[in-house]
């Protein structure tokens, strides 16, 4: 078996079995396994996949494992060569995954490798290449040095913004979105610590990597990235959950440093996560107390695809009382599509859905990265699930 794909779910099926969907295209002529691990989800998610993937091995918890300990258990289960984790709120490139297992064949000392993520927007997620944060690079992370100098090698080392985006190059941190592992690898350093809930195990593994004599790298292949639909990031649970992760970590790789640096550090963290409560509570009280009157922008739909797709969704439009355009055309030739949307200016919430169908998922990546605008999203329509995905709600 050349590569094990594995994917932990928890509350996101529609968008699982996009990634699933993707995975189809991106597979196709490579001998492989899927695993899906469900967390316990309250949507039914174990038994809608179940239904619609019988070629996917499903294995489904009676509780909420945590990222960590349930890629562990899948890989336990495995036996491909490569292991593929990715997440269940991202879609692949048809030829991302062929080419990052080319690379990894001609690189016998890579770990592991990422690739290009791209947000909803058509921007590239910084994420995709990191640095170790050890405390000077965190502490340059964490006051906004790296924000305000991203290109510096010395304040910018967090998300490594002097590399090339277009080359394939090594860094430190693969990020668990997209995190193709040798088995060979992981065999020697271990698998994911579990005692990381959710996040930082990423960090963790690719720090064992590097420690145990192997190289991770960032390769320019795309995938799409909605970064966190499985997570609320304005829940209490999440900031205790991540910078619970930031501490873990520390403690772990960076104890054994004097108290002159790792007080300062440890204060930093409780002092970032205290100001996130802080900030989360005020905005919670503010809205409850009536001061947040500002009414939602209604966004504007523009459903671009074949006849069979914008007939379709052209119906859920009315239904659902939608302001929406309509485009036929595929990835061919789509060029007025793109003009028109670009006349929305700046201001107004735009999703942009894509006919799967009529487009492949590179297709989409390339023509949103073409003209990334911080207003205008990639969405998604499958003739198959009849399901419009965007990255902030379901319409069906």
């Amino acid at each position: 078996m050349k590569l094990s794909v594995i994917i932990v779910n928890y509350n996101v099926k529609y968008y699982a079995e996009q990634c699933l969907n993707s995975l189809v295209r991106a597979l196709d002529g490579i001998e492989s396994e899927v695993f899906v691990v469900d967390n316990h989800s309250k949507d039914d998610s174990a038994g809608y996949l179940a239904r619609r993937f019988k070629w996917v091995s499903l294995i489904d918890s009676n509780h909420n494992l945590g990222f960590a300990r349930a890629n562990n258990i899948a890989i336990g289960q495995s036996s491909g060569e490569y292991v593929l984790l990715i997440n269940p709120d991202t879609f692949v490139g048809e030829d991302t995954i062929r080419s990052v297992l080319a690379f990894m064949e001609e690189h016998p000392r890579a770990g592991g490798a990422g690739v290009k993520m791209f947000n909803p927007d058509g921007t590239r997620a910084m994420e995709s290449r990191r640095g170790l944060p050890t405390p000077l690079t965190s502490f340059y992370k964490m006051f906004g040095l790296c924000a305000r100098f991203p290109r510096s090698r010395t304040f910018g080392r967090y998300y490594m913004g002097y590399l090339s985006w277009d080359e394939p190059v090594r860094i430190e941190v693969i990020s668990g979105a997209f995190c193709l592992l040798r088995r060979s690898a992981i065999d020697k350093v271990g698998l994911l610590d579990e005692d990381f809930f959710m996040y930082g195990e990423d960090i963790d593994l690719s720090y064992r990597l590097l420690k145990g004599g192997f190289e991770n790298w960032y390769l320019p292949f795309p995938i799409l990235h909605y970064k966190g639909e499985s997570t609320h990031k304005t829940s209490f649970r999440y900031v205790h959950v991540f910078y619970q992760a930031m501490l873990i970590f520390f403690r772990k790789h960076y104890g054994h440093l004097s108290f002159c640096i790792t007080i300062p550090v440890k204060v930093a963290i409780y002092a970032k996560a205290f100001a996130a409560l802080v900030a989360m509570q005020s905005s919670r009280l503010r809205k409850s107390l009536g001061f947040v009157r500002k009414r939602r922008q209604e966004p504007r739909y523009f459903f671009v695809g074949g006849k069979q797709m914008v007939d379709r969704c052209r119906l859920v439009s009315r239904r659902k009382g939608l302001t929406a355009g309509f485009c036929y055309c595929d990835e061919g030739n789509c060029e007025s599509a793109m003009d028109d949307i670009a006349g929305f200016g700046d201001k107004v919430p735009v999703y942009v859905v894509f006919d799967v169908d009529a487009f492949s998922y590179k297709s989409m990546l390339e023509i949103m990265s073409r003209m990334p605008m911080p207003n205008v999203k990639l969405g998604t329509f499958s003739n198959k699930t009849k399901v419009i995905i965007t990255p902030d709600e379901i319409i069906k």
